[in-house]
């Protein structure tokens, strides 16, 4: 079995994450594209936008990583949608 799917994440034999952390950037992407209108609506404050921000694309990209290792890459991965 190369690839197995467990609680939404994706483990596989050489416990490399690239996979699942790429799946994770792609859901993130789709829920910011999906909630852009939402963020450019200038009567909305910016303090619920960011923690819009803060409760679905941040915790889209951060779910289950603890239950692996990140490599620089990874993190400059990561940091692009975080920051």
């Amino acid at each position: 079995m190369e690839n197995c799917k467990y609680l939404g994440v994706t483990l596989n034999e050489d416990n490399n994450n690239q996979i699942d952390l790429q799946e994770r950037i792609n859901k993130a992407n789709k829920i910011y594209f999906m909630l852009q209108q939402f963020f450019k609506n200038k009567n909305i404050s910016k303090k619920l936008k960011l923690r819009l921000k803060n409760t679905t694309i941040d915790k889209t990209l951060t779910y289950a990583s603890e239950t692996g290792t990140l490599t620089n890459r990874d993190r400059k991965q990561l940091n692009i949608f975080l920051n």
